[in-house]
């Protein structure tokens, strides 16, 4: 048994109205094929690259240990020179992946090799972020603080998404007071006697190569897997719903503060008691969907 995932609809140009009347309004992902073909970057940007006009700076590094009390909310599990940590990727497996990496404040001049698009939304400029991966590397199944329209660029190798709605969320075994799902689930090859409420969540699935953009719309849950070493950078849009505008401001500025004092107070039994309370509502809905 499989996840009921649907392809990624993808096309290889589209028009601002298009984009706007076909995936932003009804909040649909896109694959967008031949975006970027005349940016600088997507002939320069490989690891290579990057190791060039990077190589000497100090980056946080993440893997998929389970998050544990002592840990700060996004504090990373290591870090490294960036010139090692390419060498790492190209040499051999590894865990270590980088996520927000905003290269306005780290490497200023990557923002001359590429431009900001004109979906008829408003990028955030300040924030292009970038996300690096080693082979079978990946991130749990979350979704962004701000819960923002994404635009994800691939750069280098391949990588496999998986997204869902904000309305798959009585299914997916969401954490409370967190933006995962929990940390459990392989979402390659989900054990669906383990986690039977997975069978009724319906999402979506692609496989991103160099160059290729996609659209993730607002709140949209996300996992990512590289099956060979590369990199990313996201752009961002305010999200445009009053509803998820709300519960971006809401993560934001009350539920990370909260949990962290409640992982000051109670340490790990704050962990656990999340996890299991995402089993048991999870659970409780799997069975009150399966009676109607």
């Amino acid at each position: 048994m499989q996840l009921n995932l649907q392809d990624i609809p993808r096309v290889k140009s589209i028009t601002k109205e298009d984009f706007m009347q076909l995936y932003f309004k009804p909040q649909k992902p896109v694959v967008i094929e031949n975006m970027i073909e005349d940016w600088p970057a997507f002939s320069k940007w490989d690891l290579d690259y990057i190791k060039q006009v990077a190589g000497n700076k100090i980056v946080p590094l993440y893997d998929d240990r389970p998050v544990h009390h002592e840990d700060g909310f996004n504090e990373p599990h290591a870090k490294m020179q960036m010139s090692e940590y390419i060498d790492l990727l190209k040499n051999q497996p590894t865990r270590y992946r980088i996520f927000l990496w905003n290269i306005l404040k780290e490497v200023p001049q990557l923002q001359k090799d590429f431009s900001y698009p004109d979906f008829g939304l408003r990028l955030m400029k300040q924030l292009p972020m970038l996300f690096f991966g080693g082979k079978n590397s990946y991130t749990f199944m979350h979704y962004d603080i701000d819960l923002a329209n994404i635009f994800h660029f691939h750069f280098a190798g391949k990588k496999e998404c998986i997204l869902f709605p904000q309305t798959e969320n009585k299914f997916l075994y969401k954490v409370p007071h967190s933006l995962i799902t929990h940390e459990s689930i392989d979402f390659a090859k989900p054990d669906f006697e383990k986690w039977p409420a997975l069978k009724n969540v319906q999402g979506f699935k692609t496989y991103l190569n160099h160059g290729e953009v996609l659209y993730m719309p607002e709140g949209y849950w996300h996992y990512m897997r590289y099956l060979t070493p590369g990199f990313s950078m996201s752009l961002r849009a305010i999200a445009r719903n009053p509803k998820n505008l709300g519960k971006a401001v809401y993560n934001v500025l009350i539920m990370r503060y909260f949990d962290n004092l409640m992982r000051r107070i109670r340490g790990q039994k704050w962990i656990d008691w999340k996890n299991e309370r995402a089993i048991y509502k999870t659970n409780l809905a799997f069975v009150s969907s399966n009676k109607k």
